[in-house]
């Protein structure tokens, strides 16, 4: 299982709200809180919240 979660963490230095949708396994209020959180902040509080979605 830890290596999952360092896989995704690589994944959300590329792309955020893929790694959070495929820890959460379907599109949820994080999805969505990602994305946006991508596009308005230009990635890092999209990255920011991956992190700590994946491992919470």
């Amino acid at each position: 299982m830890q290596d999952n979660k360092i896989v995704l963490a690589i994944v959300s230095l590329f792309i955020p709200p893929l790694a959070v949708f495929l820890k959460e396994g379907k599109i949820t209020n994080n999805f969505w809180i990602n994305l946006v959180l991508t596009f308005l902040l230009f990635g890092v509080g999209g990255i920011i919240h991956a992190l700590y979605i994946i491992f919470k």
